[in-house]
């Protein structure tokens, strides 16, 4: 714990510089430059809510924010896993010249991830205005909802960096997986009344899958005034923290073969 810490803050500055610098080079050559960042979770969620709103006729109110909360936290999660699995090797001009703890790699990740997040997050509240959605204190338990959600993504990013320099065909198992992740983690939906005749396999889903409850939790305590599984919060706080200190140790322990693989 002492060396991450270290080592965290000595490579933080590089991290935020380096997440910078891919955030300009994505607009780089753009017309419309920043608001790309805007008009893509905006044109998804349309989209989104087009199908399953209009044509599917879901149910939930607020529909429109309440597809956005899921779309932008189910974005984060996914696209910095699914750049993590060859985080290494395509950065094998980095780790190939000079020693850089190989999570930071991922974290440069989850900061370019998490700032898009954060503009959508932005859009989020700005429909909530325009909805006259009802806004209570459950509201600051978006504060743990967020914490667990970075360290769970965190600890999984890690994970399959680790695996991903030596297992070839990684990236694509977790394609697969990530397809099923997306249709049984309630996106489009409510995992709670939606599979109820599915009780009690819909409690399996919500509670034993962190981003079905993370993202019921977010939906809870923003639009509908609702308290979260506090109990269940907290215990996939604490198993995120513990997946993420393995996906560290991983790391420190095998990253100096890294170079002889890639």
């Amino acid at each position: 714990m002492s060396r991450f810490l270290k080592d965290t803050k000595k490579y933080y500055k590089y991290a935020i510089y380096s997440a910078k610098s891919k955030l300009q080079s994505e607009v780089a050559s753009s017309y419309l430059n920043w608001l790309w960042w805007v008009l893509d979770p905006i044109c998804f969620m349309l989209i989104y809510t087009l199908i399953f709103g209009v044509v599917f006729n879901a149910k939930e109110q607020y529909f429109t924010i309440f597809i956005f909360i899921g779309l932008t936290m189910w974005d984060f999660f996914n696209k910095t896993l699914q750049q993590s699995v060859k985080i290494v090797k395509n950065n094998k001009s980095i780790v190939a010249k000079v020693y850089l703890p190989k999570y930071i790699l991922v974290m440069v990740r989850m900061f370019v991830n998490g700032f898009k997040m954060l503009v959508s997050f932005g859009i989020v509240i700005i429909m909530m205005v325009i909805y006259r959605v009802p806004v209570s204190f459950n509201i600051l338990y978006m504060i743990p909802i967020m914490l667990t959600l970075f360290l769970f993504t965190f600890g999984c990013s890690t994970i399959v960096a680790h695996f991903g320099v030596f297992v070839q065909d990684l990236s694509n198992v977790i394609n697969i997986v990530l397809r099923l992740l997306f249709y049984i983690t309630g996106i489009f939906y409510n995992v709670e009344t939606r599979l109820a005749k599915f009780a009690p396999w819909n409690k399996v889903i919500l509670h034993c899958n962190p981003l079905a409850l993370l993202l019921t939790s977010a939906r809870k305590c923003m639009i509908y005034d609702q308290t979260p599984a506090r109990k269940f919060l907290l215990l996939w706080m604490v198993l995120s923290f513990i997946l993420s200190a393995i996906g560290v140790k991983i790391i420190y322990k095998y990253e100096n073969s890294y170079v002889k693989v890639i």
